[in-house]
């Protein structure tokens, strides 16, 4: 069936009384637009679509017989007011009249309006004067820009012709505040997605470098220069041939895989999500072997991405000196080929990039002048086209480019805006191939928010901004800033994830390209070793911190034994900051940065001791029972109580807690008196810990006490990222959490903490009773596949380190704390790590005789747990 055939379909129908046959209609449009997607380009089947909308409309005001009314005119808005409608986009119509309609006149509109959604159109619509029109437009440039492309479908020529003449009539949009609007808008749009279009589920529409950017550039380029089609702009000498065409296929590009989208969702979904990747990718053509057509696909996408993104900066930059008027106020030579005009990098002459040299001075140009703010859109052209000439090999085949690159790894500010250039440029990526490989590596989970490279710039701009001096991170701030040799971390923060997607350890792979790198940098072979350490064990910091027991002397004694020297551990510790904080936004925590700085301390005790870890934890025990003591005396509590109550607990539990929580744990056991056999004392702090709120848990044990706890925390959206569970030695149960909000801020709430242990004592006051958690898991959880992986550690004759790995679902913890209590195992810790949809947590248990997991039992747990949990 051809679109004709469609469009004469509709032009059958005798009445919108007829509502099937329109429904009819519209439902073979879409087997239409699925059945001819495969083999004929996206452009024509946009347009098509919007053909198809214009001829059922323009019927349906036939039928209503509202050409009679011989003023109002039907006029398409929006993206349908250029004619491209995707499949299942808005279709957006104003309704104009000149003045005011009569009750007739609004009531045959209404049936009109009434129609269109009947049938099963997904319009926006408005009906207005012109007046009104006008008046709405000045003081919103959303509605502005929706009348830039307004289109006459049908009705009164004249007052569409009207309402265009006030359009471009004094006292409206000036071309000049308009391109500043539009500007501001767009700076705004990409902030919204953290400058970057390289996050792993993009916005095709919206993020920085898609849609939105092209139609930007039209836009503003229909309101200044009143220009129709964009060989226009090259006839100014806005592009050349070459970008205009480079700009219309990027667009298909974008067009096809929102086409596939809407295809695929079955409504305007313009969101790349995990759900869709799949399926998009083999509709595209990238093949059906999962990841790996979902990989290509990608890299792809966000190689579109930066050619748009440089197509725009080039031109907003251009249309910004002629609509402004701006001329250059300032400006300086540098040398033959640059200049800086008003502080961007402007070229002197027509090829200032002859070899790859070049451009690599060019950066190291921009590091050692701080007046640059960015670059001229006439090197942004060059630089474009020199990446193109190159093409044929990688810059560090190069001696002298070698040097060079070595030069800028050692430069005190290249890590600013020249860094930046290089990698948004593809600079980069041009001169190592390692790093080709990464660029648009996608990252299939919850934890990573960015592509690989995307997130390797950001680890590295973190470290540049401690080198600078960040408040936030004094501790880091000072390393970078003392070490001899700053460019040995840059260079292992390059590389630190340069070996994922290889089918290997990407630690080690990483470990070995760099060892690699080296050699070939004529890095001297005391460096190279560190750089190649810090690449391998990148993760060693974060797994301990977060998955071990760090409080246990001979996990202190094991990590320090593998960092050897202090230097090793600043570097280390100064890159596993800024490759957490790097990740993803949402999941640096003062949780995390707690159990880091007190690795790091204690580490650093263990190095000075000989890494003999012993006697720094029982000078902390001294300390914090001396802290705590003066603490608890200061608030009316005498010695004599103070030594009763501390004789019960043992040393690991000074150790753990500090002098605050210590204080405060006393004050409020001992404040509850008396003590029965079914006492049961639950409170909150939120100023005992910097991580998170602290609840307390405090009586005779009950029978699933961890797990009833966890399960009232995770069905009221708390996360649990630690657990103490420790017995008194006259057999009470002390248990304390740290809680945080799901998303990882902390609980500020009165009346929700409040509510929590109200929760909380309400399910323990109930023996016998399981609580029921009704949590939903996410969308993004359901589409990913997370096995049941179990570890055990037993290191001591009295305990066992379980370590689970499994999908983060609702009531893991209180199945895991179940399973404990019917093997009858005793929980002593848990450690909550949750990273992305990914749970990594730790357990400390014994059996009933109080020893170790015998082989037997950790075979059983292993195999119960995987059976609850997958």
């Amino acid at each position: 069936m051809s679109l004709q055939t469609l469009i004469n379909k509709i032009h059958l129908i005798q009445s919108t009384d007829d509502i099937p046959a329109f429904k009819a209609c519209i439902s073979d449009n879409y087997l239409w637009l699925e059945s001819e997607f495969p083999r004929v380009d996206v452009d024509s089947l946009v347009l098509g679509r919007a053909t198809f909308v214009d001829a059922l409309l323009c019927h349906a005001w036939q039928l209503l017989e509202l050409h009679k009314e011989s003023k109002i005119a039907l006029v398409a808005v929006g993206g349908y007011g250029r004619g491209q409608l995707q499949p299942y986009s808005d279709i957006d119509l104003l309704l104009l009249s000149p003045s005011a309609l009569s009750q007739a006149q609004q009531d045959t509109i209404g049936q009109f309006i009434t129609f269109l959604w009947d049938i099963g159109l997904d319009i926006g619509q408005s009906v207005r004067t012109i007046k009104e029109t006008v008046s709405l437009a000045r003081g919103d440039v959303t509605i502005a820009t929706n009348l830039v492309e307004a289109r006459l479908l049908t009705g009164n020529q004249d007052t569409f012709l009207a309402l265009n003449k006030k359009l471009h009539g004094r006292g409206y949009w000036t071309s000049k505040d308009f391109f500043i609007a539009k500007s501001k808008e767009q700076q705004i749009r990409h902030s919204k997605f953290k400058g970057t279009s390289y996050n792993l589920e993009p916005n095709v529409k919206e993020s920085p470098g898609c849609l939105r950017d092209i139609q930007n550039i039209g836009w503003i380029a229909k309101k200044h220069f009143r220009v129709l089609k964009g060989t226009e702009l090259v006839e100014r000498g806005y592009f050349t041939e070459q970008e205009f065409q480079e700009l219309l296929e990027c667009r298909s590009n974008l067009w096809r895989i929102r086409f596939t989208l809407h295809l695929q969702a079955q409504r305007s979904e313009n969101r790349l999500l995990f759900d869709y990747q799949n399926d998009v990718a083999s509709r595209l053509g990238y093949g059906d072997d999962g990841k790996a057509s979902v990989e290509r696909m990608m890299k792809s996408f966000f190689r579109t991405v930066r050619r748009i993104s440089e197509l725009n900066e080039m031109l907003l930059q251009r249309f910004g000196h002629d609509v402004l008027q701006i001329k250059v106020k300032n400006k300086s030579i540098i040398n033959p080929s640059f200049e800086i005009a008003d502080g961007l990098l402007a070229t002197r002459h027509d090829n200032v990039f002859t070899q790859p040299e070049d451009i690599l001075q060019c950066l190291l140009l921009i590091a050692d002048t701080p007046q640059v703010e960015g670059l001229h859109s006439s090197v942004l052209r060059q630089l474009r086209y020199a990446r193109r000439k190159f093409h044929s090999q990688y810059y560090c085949e190069k001696a002298q480019c070698r040097s060079l690159f070595i030069e800028l790894m050692q430069h005190p500010d290249f890590f600013g805006l020249a860094w930046d250039i290089m990698h948004k440029h593809g600079i980069l990526q041009s001169y190592l191939p390692q790093w080709d490989h990464i660029v648009g590596m996608m990252q299939f989970d919850l934890f990573h928010a960015y592509t690989v490279d995307e997130h390797t710039h950001r680890l590295v701009k973190h470290v540049y901004q401690y080198s600078q001096g960040n408040p936030q991170f004094p501790r880091c701030s000072r390393i970078v800033r003392n070490l001899d040799k700053p460019e040995l971390l840059y260079i292992a923060a390059i590389f630190h994830d340069i070996g994922k997607g290889r089918n290997g350890d990407h630690s080690k792979l990483g470990a070995q390209d760099v060892a690699e790198f080296c050699v070939m940098h004529n890095i001297n072979d005391k460096d190279a070793e560190l750089i190649a350490w810090l690449v391998e064990s990148h993760l060693l910091m974060s797994v301990i911190a977060q998955r071990r027991d760090i409080y246990d002397p001979s996990v202190i004694n094991e990590f320090a034994s593998n960092v050897r020297t202090h230097n090793h551990l600043n570097h280390l510790y100064a890159l596993t900051l800024a490759d957490i904080r790097a990740t993803n936004d949402n999941l640096w925590n003062d949780w995390k940065a707690t159990l880091l700085r007190e690795l790091y301390l204690l580490t650093q005790k263990a190095l000075d001791n000989g890494s003999e870890c012993k006697v720094a934890l029982q000078d902390r025990i001294d300390d914090h029972q001396a802290k705590a003591r003066k603490l608890l005396m200061g608030r009316g509590v005498n010695e004599s109580q103070i030594e009763q109550f501390w004789k019960r607990l043992r040393d690991d539990y000074f150790v753990r807690f500090k002098p605050e929580q210590i204080a405060w744990h006393a004050g409020v056991i001992l404040a509850a008196h008396p003590m029965t056999d079914d006492f049961l004392l639950v409170d909150a702090n939120e100023h005992t810990a910097k991580s998170g709120t602290e609840l307390l848990v405090y009586g005779k044990d009950k029978i699933n006490l961890f797990a009833q706890v966890a399960s009232v925390l995770d069905s009221r959206n708390c996360s649990i990222h630690d657990a103490q569970i420790m017995k008194t030695n006259d057999g009470y149960v002390f248990d304390s959490f740290i809680i945080l909000e799901q998303n990882g801020d902390r609980i500020n709430s009165t009346s929700r903490l409040a509510s929590l242990k109200d929760a909380v004592t309400s399910q323990l006051s109930k023996p016998g009773i399981e609580h029921q958690n009704r949590r939903k898991m996410s969308r993004q959880m359901k589409q990913l596949d997370v096995p049941t992986k179990v570890r055990f550690y037993s290191n001591q004759p009295d305990v066992t380190l379980v370590e689970l790995e499994a999908l983060d679902a609702p009531g893991l913890l209180a199945k895991v704390g179940n399973l404990l209590v019917e093997m009858e195992f005793s929980l002593r810790m848990a450690k909550i790590a949750t990273i992305g949809e990914r749970a990594e947590d730790l357990f400390i248990v014994s059996n009933s005789d109080n020893k170790a997991l015998t082989q037997n039992q950790e075979v059983e747990l292993k195999k119960r747990l995987a059976a609850t949990l997958d």
